[in-house]
């Protein structure tokens, strides 16, 4: 296990995080940045099988480099947050669209009020940087998660944070790709956590740098994950609006036929009649599985939350 500088009394261990695939125009310029940002912090490089010189140079400007074969950046995040132990740990895209000024900000905010996980959050002025369907995309991601499970953040989807050892040590990772944040995200709102969030800027990638990021295809991927973590975090009222939405169908096909029976006494249409009893039937299963999953997720929340309290919190420092 690769363990990071060991801290004076005062001072607790902080690491870099980058996760990388096909950087090398911008991870040169990352790891500078934050080795001037974080003096004291050591800087990992991730690699996650670039076909360009992104291990070079990220050595050659100081990182320390490793790599993780599986493709995805929820797979580097997880070998990450398993190989090294340190107080805070900062996580950033290898692309030079954040700035390593906001860090220290970041850290000092975590430290300060004893955060579990501090998010940076996207600011900027710049079409390129920030397309506007990426930002009504994020808007809707963020507003969904949100509305489930507590509006304590902006910017759900931002590759730019900092996390304290409890969080990383506890956080189950387990995403594959982009889904990745929102997975952090939830685990956070879902347990309670002291979070908080900084603005910061962003930028376009400099000319050459190639985004990994498929707009439509991983969008999808992240809405299934939200819909995913609905279900098994939140199935009381994920499977009660199934439950709705069947009584309502079948309440639709069968209105006209109670109301002829009363009428006249005869079922006149038995195929609509056997529909709407089934549409009822998958109702009360739907609740039924609603009231069943929500002990399960309850008793799930009380293991993660007991596995999460069983770290050490992060220390307060005070001013």
């Amino acid at each position: 296990m690769t363990t990071a500088t060991q801290p004076t009394p005062s001072q607790p261990r902080v690491v870099v995080l980058i996760p990388c695939y096909n950087e090398e125009i911008t991870i040169g310029t990352v790891v500078r940045d934050f080795k001037e940002a974080l003096p004291d912090a050591d800087i990992y490089v991730y690699d996650n099988n670039s076909t360009d010189k992104t291990i070079e140079v990220a050595r050659a400007t100081g990182a320390i480099v490793r790599s993780e074969r599986l493709q995805g950046k929820g797979h580097v995040i997880r070998r990450m947050f398993a190989d090294i132990d340190a107080d805070y740990y900062i996580l950033v895209d290898g692309d030079a669209t954040y700035e390593a000024a906001s860090a220290p900000i970041m850290l000092q905010k975590a430290m300060r009020e004893g955060l579990d996980m501090v998010n940076g959050a996207r600011v900027t002025d710049r079409k390129a940087a920030y397309r506007s369907g990426h930002v009504l995309g994020n808007k809707i991601l963020t507003a969904m998660v949100t509305t489930v499970f507590g509006r304590r953040l902006s910017d759900m989807l931002s590759g730019y944070r900092v996390f304290s050892n409890r969080f990383v040590k506890s956080f189950p990772a387990l995403a594959g790709g982009f889904e990745t944040e929102t997975e952090f995200t939830v685990y956070a709102l879902e347990l309670g956590m002291p979070i908080g969030e900084v603005p910061t800027r962003y930028v376009e990638r400099p000319p050459g740098s190639i985004s990994k990021l498929r707009t439509y295809t991983d969008g999808i991927i992240i809405l299934k994950t939200i819909v995913n973590l609905c279900k098994q975090e939140r199935p009381l009222i994920f499977f009660s609006l199934l439950a709705l939405i069947f009584a309502l169908i079948g309440l639709v096909f069968g209105a006209p036929i109670i109301y002829t029976y009363f009428k006249t006494g005869f079922v006149l249409r038995f195929p609509s009649a056997l529909l709407a009893t089934g549409f009822e039937i998958m109702a009360a299963l739907s609740m039924t599985c609603a009231l069943i999953l929500d002990s399960v997720a309850l008793a799930r929340q009380e293991q993660k939350r007991t596995r999460y309290l069983s770290l050490p919190g992060p220390a307060w420092m005070d001013k």
